[in-house]
């Protein structure tokens, strides 16, 4: 999430309305229902993080030890085995 100055995108009677509430600080604006997105959905990550699990489950599969995944991906030995054992 990136911080916006209200000033480049709120009328200047929004502003001053809102400066009754609050003045120099930040305001979380939650997205409606239908366009609220998933974490990860806009970076990527969420993806990313897809594609790292199924190489480790194919490489777990074809005989690499849960410690050796975990050092290889930096990762402790508990979340291999999540990651293993999800489903």
């Amino acid at each position: 999430m990136k911080y916006i100055n209200a000033t480049a995108i709120l009328p200047d009677a929004l502003i001053e309305e809102l400066q009754k509430y609050i003045q120099a600080g930040y305001i979380y604006i939650p997205a409606k229902d239908k366009q609220h997105k998933s974490w990860g959905e806009l970076s990527g990550y969420r993806k990313e993080l897809k594609k790292r699990n199924t190489i480790i489950i194919s490489e777990y599969k074809q005989g690499v030890s849960i410690e050796e995944l975990a050092d290889r991906y930096g990762l402790s030995i508990h979340a291999i085995r999540k990651i293993i054992y999800q489903k």
